[in-house]
Formats: C-alpha cells, sequence, structure tokens
C-alpha cells in the first residue's frame, strides 16, 4: 500500500487499524486465533509512534505469556487462581445447562476445567457460550469449598448442596466489538477508490494484495460472502495449502469451523431433547473442512441440510426453524482439474452420499475455484496496516441486515437460461460482493456489471456440473445478463470448460473412433476404440475391457460380422493376412460400456482400408449379429455429452430421427449430422467415401 493511502486508513479509522506485522510476529509464538491478539493489539498499540508500538506489543506478549491458558501450562494457572484468590485468563470456554442443579456450567477449552458456575446474565447476553462456545478473557477467583450451600433465598434449590467446581467466574468479557457505528464506517469508505478498499480489505485479513493479480483478489473477497450474507452457501475445492479454511478459523469470531465433517442434526440444527437450536442459530456462518469427511450419525442429516441450504429453515419433531447461518463447504481436489473435469465432476470430492445428488448441489450458490488461487507463501501474507480483525468482524455482521441484491435491476437483467435457483444464486452473489467493496452503497453500471459476470460465473460452474451429474434438467447453462438500455446480450462463461476438449481437432488415425456410451456406473461417457492392424493370420485381439462380458459380447459381433460382410464394404479388405489389436479407453471414468459392437465394426474397417474417420466425429448407435442397427437411447443427453467433449459431426442411426424433438434445438444446431441405415452405410458415411 503507498504512503498516501496508509495514511488515509490512519485517519479514516483511527484506533481501528493495526499493523498486521505485529499480529504475525506474536502470533509465530502464540497458538490463539487472529481476533484474541488483535483485540489487545488494538488496546496497547494503536499509535504511530515506534516506541510505544514496542511497549504494547512487550504487553501483549506479557499478557498472553501470563494470562493466555497453554494446555500444558493448565495446572500452573489453576494453582495461580487459587493461590493469589483472583486471577485473569484468556479462554475459549462452553456453556451448558446443567438441569439437576438448575444452573448453566461451562467447560474450559485449554485450562481443562469442568463444572464451572456461570451467571444466567452472561448466558443470555452471549448465546454463542452455548453453541461451540468463544475466546473470552476472564477473571477467575477460588471457593475453596468444595460443596457450598446455595444463598440464594428465593431459589427453589435453597438450601440444596449443589456439587460444582471451586473456580468462580468473577466476570466475562467476550473478545469482540462492544459496539459499532456504521455511519462512521461509511464516511470512512468512502475516502478510498474500489482498489484501495479492495487492498484494504484484503490485508486486513493478513493478506498482501500486491502479491496476487485481479482475478485471484476477488477469490479472495468471494471467501468473505459467507460473513456478510445470510444463507449464502458456497463451496470451493482446490489443491492443499491455499488457505481454504483460514478465514473461517481465525479471522471472524463469528464463524465456526466443523473440522473432520462428522456432525449430528442435534448438533448442526435442533437438538429435540433440550429444544435448543444448534450451530446454524448461534453462528453467522458454518463450514465445514474437508468435505470428503461429511458424515451424520442421523440418516436424514443430509436430506435435514438440504432443506436448510434452499429455504434458511428446517423442520424437527413438530416445530419448524429459521436460521440464517450461511454454509461452506472447503476441501481438496487431489487431481489436476483438467483430469477431474474428463473423468468425473467438480464436486468428486464430496462423500459418496452427496457425490451424484444433484439436489444437493443445486443448492450451491456459487463454486470459487480453488485451484486459481496459489499456494499461500511468506510473501503472500501482509506487513502494513490493516483494520482490526474485531472491527471487520462486526461490520460483517451489521452488513448482513442489508441487501444489494436488487442492484441488478437498476441496470440489466438475467438471461433466459437462468432459472429461479440460478436467479436467487446470482442475486446473492451480487449482494455479498456489492457489500464488501461498496458497503456505502455508492456503485455505477460498470461495478454492476462486473459483480454480476463474477457472480453469473460462480453459478454457471455449480450448473455445469449438475449437467455432468443430472443430465438434461440442468441443460440450461448458457448464461448470460441484458442490458437494460440498449439490450445488448453478454453471455458468461467458466474457463475451464472452454480448454482441454476430449476429441482434438484434426484428422485421427485409421482405426481411432470416438462414441458415446453408458458405462457400469450407470454414467453416460465418452470412450475411445483404437485399432491397429498387422500382418499375421486372422487374430483378434481387445484390451481395456477386463472381464466384462457384455463389453467383450459386443466386441465378438463386431468382429464376427467384420469377418462376414468385409467384401460388401470393400473388396480389398483381407482378414486372413492381418491381426487386429483393438484397445477400448474409458476416457471419462464412467466404467466399461457395452453398446461398442457398431463403432468397433467402423473402426476395423477404417483400419483395413487405411482410411481416419471425419476430423471431430463421434460415432453413435449399436447394432445385433445380423446387422440390425437399433436407435441411440436417452438422444438428448448423449449429445450434450458429446458437446461437451468437443464433437462437431455426428452419425446417428436413421431409428433415432424421431427422437430428434426431444433434443433442444439449440443443441442440436451445434453438430453437423449424418443418418445411417445399415452399419456397411455407417462406415461410408464415417469415412466420408460416399
Amino acid at each position: 500500500m503507498d504512503e498516501t493511502v496508509s495514511n488515509v486508513l490512519k485517519e479514516a479509522f483511527a484506533g481501528k487499524i493495526v499493523r498486521k506485522d505485529l499480529t504475525k510476529k506474536i502470533k509465530e509464538g502464540a497458538n490463539v486465533p487472529v481476533y484474541v491478539l488483535e483485540y489487545l493489539l488494538g488496546m496497547y498499540c494503536a499509535t504511530d509512534d515506534e516506541d510505544s508500538i514496542e511497549q504494547g506489543v512487550q504487553r501483549v506478549k506479557g499478557i498472553l505469556a501470563d494470562n493466555f491458558v497453554r494446555p500444558d501450562e493448565a495446572e500452573k494457572i489453576k494453582s495461580k487462581i487459587r493461590e493469589m484468590g483472583s486471577y485473569t485468563v484468556i479462554d475459549k470456554i462452553e456453556a451448558k445447562l446443567d438441569a439437576d442443579s438448575d444452573s448453566y456450567k461451562a467447560m474450559f477449552s485449554n485450562l481443562g476445567l469442568r463444572n464451572v458456575v456461570v451467571n444466567d446474565g452472561y448466558v443470555k447476553k452471549y448465546e454463542k457460550l452455548l453453541a461451540g462456545g468463544i475466546w473470552c478473557i476472564l477473571r477467575m477467583t477460588y471457593n475453596r469449598l468444595e460443596e457450598r450451600d446455595d444463598q440464594d433465598g428465593d431459589s427453589p434449590y435453597s438450601g440444596r448442596k449443589s456439587r460444582s467446581s471451586p473456580f468462580v467466574i468473577e466476570d466475562l468479557n467476550p473478545i469482540q466489538l462492544a459496539h459499532m457505528d456504521m455511519d462512521e464506517f461509511f464516511l470512512g469508505r468512502r475516502q478510498f477508490d474500489k482498489v484501495q478498499w479492495i487492498d484494504t480489505l484484503l490485508r486486513s485479513v493478513g493478506m498482501e494484495p500486491t502479491q496476487f493479480d485481479d482475478r485471484t483478489k476477488w477469490h479472495l473477497l468471494a471467501r468473505m460472502i459467507p460473513l456478510v450474507e445470510n444463507n449464502y452457501n458456497l463451496c470451493e475445492l482446490g489443491p492443499r495449502g491455499t488457505g481454504k479454511s483460514h478465514i473461517y478459523k481465525e479471522i471472524s469470531p463469528n464463524a465456526i469451523l466443523v473440522s473432520g465433517g462428522q456432525t449430528t442434526v442435534a448438533n448442526l440444527f435442533y437438538n429435540m431433547a433440550s429444544r435448543t437450536v444448534g450451530l446454524v442459530g448461534m453462528w453467522d456462518c458454518v463450514a465445514f473442512d474437508e468435505v470428503a469427511g461429511i458424515t451424520f450419525k442421523d440418516k436424514d442429516g443430509i436430506q435435514i441440510m438440504k432443506d436448510y441450504m434452499a429455504s434458511g429453515s428446517f423442520a424437527r419433531g413438530k416445530e419448524e426453524k429459521n436460521a440464517s447461518a450461511s454454509m461452506v463447504f472447503v476441501g481438496n481436489i487431489n487431481q489436476s482439474v483438467d483430469v477431474l473435469l474428463k473423468t468425473s465432476h467438480l464436486f468428486d470430492p464430496f462423500p459418496a452420499a452427496m457425490a451424484y445428488d444433484s439436489a444437493f448441489f443445486d443448492r450451491m450458490h456459487y463454486y470459487l475455484p480453488g485451484w486459481e488461487i496459489p499456494k499461500m507463501r511468506p510473501e503472500y501474507f501482509t506487513n502494513e496496516y490493516g483494520l482490526i480483525t474485531d472491527y471487520l468482524a462486526e461490520l460483517f455482521r451489521e452488513m448482513r441486515k442489508r441487501n444489494f441484491g436488487d442492484a441488478i435491476d437498476q441496470y440489466f437483467r438475467l438471461g433466459r437460461d437462468l432459472n429461479q435457483r440460478d436467479v436467487i444464486a446470482v442475486r446473492k452473489t451480487v449482494s455479498g460482493m456489492l457489500k464488501l467493496i461498496y458497503p456505502h452503497g455508492e456503485y455505477n453500471r460498470d461495478d454492476v456489471a462486473e459483480v454480476v459476470e463474477y457472480a453469473l460465473e460462480g453459478r454457471r460452474r455449480v450448473k455445469e456440473q449438475l449437467k455432468k451429474i443430472g443430465g438434461m434438467e440442468f441443460y440450461d447453462v448458457h448464461f448470460s445478463y441484458l442490458d437494460n438500455g440498449t439490450f445488448e446480450e453478454f453471455f458468461v462463461s467458466v474457463p475451464e470448460q472452454s480448454s482441454g476438449k476430449l476429441i482434438p481437432e484434426g484428422q485421427g488415425k485409421p482405426g481411432h473412433i470416438y462414441t458415446v456410451s453408458r458405462g457400469d456406473t450407470g454414467l453416460l461417457g465418452v470412450f475411445k476404440i483404437e485399432t491397429e492392424m498387422t500382418t499375421g493370420n486372422g487374430k483378434f485381439d481387445v484390451t481395456g475391457v477386463g472381464s466384462a462380458r457384455e463389453a467383450k459380447e459386443n466386441l465378438r459381433t463386431a468382429q464376427n460380422y467384420f469377418k462376414a460382410n468385409k467384401k460388401q464394404v470393400s473388396g480389398t479388405i483381407d482378414c486372413e493376412m492381418h491381426n487386429f489389436l483393438m484397445h477400448v479407453s474409458d476416457c471419462q471414468g464412467v466404467g466399461v460400456a457395452s453398446e461398442l459392437a457398431l463403432c468397433s465394426f467402423v473402426a476395423l474397417c477404417g483400419v483395413a482400408l487405411h482410411k481416419p474417420i471425419q476430423s471431430q466425429m463421434c460415432v453413435l448407435g449399436n447394432m445385433s449379429i445380423g446387422g440390425t442397427v437399433s436407435k441411440v437411447e436417452e438422444l438428448a443427453n448423449t449429445l450434450q455429452v458429446c458437446f461437451d467433449a468437443g464433437v462437431k459431426k455426428i452419425l446417428l442411426p436413421m431409428s433415432s430421427a424421431a427422437d430428434i424433438p426431444t433434443v433442444p434445438p439449440d443443441l442440436f444446431a451445434k453438430f453437423q449430422t449424418a443418418f445411417y441405415i445399415s452399419p456397411e452405410d455407417a462406415v461410408f458415411k464415417a469415412l466420408g467415401v460416399e
């Protein structure tokens, strides 16, 4: 950040900024969340004077050394509380209702204390104590009497003995901002231009924006949308080490990271026994780390999650509950995106119970391409000034009360391919990004257009994968937006879909042919048959189908038909003096295909005649041993797979002509289509020798 912007930040947000190198310096020696550190740094280092900053840093280090509870020093801290009578500690505590004593009891994360009585007032004021716990600064005292009489004469439990911890919470203060003046914030925001403000936001979460290009900056911003937007569902999958979960674990005290993935309906949504709302009711954002491990102990867990992700409500027992927490799913992709797109889909890392559940993924508002974010390096973390994390978190929380989704309507309308869920998803993303970049509500047409394009891309990425999972139900993926003034339509694509086509341009080798068939996993996929001819005695060898009986029978049908009918194709074909080796490649990992007879026959004729099939052609359909041609099942879905693979020409059996009305016209128009009436006709048209 140049000195001018740094000075503006100091002037606009005096007392609410911190030098992030101080955070980094202390963080390296203390395993404590960033917002805890910056709470202390904001108290003791809010100055420009280097000597005062150094003194403040030493003070913060002293507080952390003396008061922050390290698990291995828990006994020493307990002893200090006992011997000194009163002692201040920094720890994460969680409270639970103890029905037997009609009181709230706290558990200390690092100190290891249990059954510490918490004043009812604290629990009512800070409900998150009951949902996962919060970091607090506490003044603790010690009561040497283990069994204490209830002194409250008005209590129905008066006179009863209550076994509880001798440790007493004298004072409790959550580590969070007490008050947020939004007018003051908007006044400060107006002193920055767009680029300066984006850089300020990134520095506030610890990133150094000068190390990233603009697209990466937007991805880093998008990670913050669930913190400013209610009921926002975000998915980010990518390589390890790109900081996917950092912001939800370290930056915001209003977000909780569910590590490992295993949870229960009671913990996440509603506990019917205690009649308490779970994490979604207590936190602004619930993030799941390592999506591959997401499991529910309850059979209806995923169904309830789908209900909540769609509507922000869920039914338990006789009641329907509402909550506003956003859901974030982060995880690792263990192979390159190109490979994943060719062999599966981009939601593949999710557990088996979800991996092919199109209804679940349709509820995702945005798919953040984690593979476009570089792995974190030391220089990617900033040493400049940024907003105190505490202040930033409260700003995010306040912005959740506002909605900028209708900003689209001032300048644009969305294209016809977007259904209602798509529109909701795009509006939520637009609203979230505008809240982050233009929280004061001052933006123009170009600003909104930039955000709309980004929002459409992320939702289209979801839809492209749904198309692979659910077929023609999700065919409408050509997302666009129209200018209200000029009526010009702008189409938005996703970068990874435009490259890496399975079927390359140009002429292939003789005997090499592509087809689309259903694999033994039940999914449609592209298959490539490669055939080689060598001098020999008429042997046929096949590889690539393993022990699959139906596939082998199909290939044997092709071989026998080739032997019996080769002269009807060309009198020059000689089987007896050659050997034929055929290999079947499953290009998309859908399992072994069975309907391979007709395309294998075309491949054998092609290699025997030394003629390649036409460029970017896919041969569809199948045949029997007698040469009867069968039509293509699920023609629309099959053609969609062809289009995604890069096919430009298709060869169809005439019997499939009756199914053409089932194919969307704009999809069918993508191909040069030829029809055949017999296997021999298919050979002539595939090789272009009519």
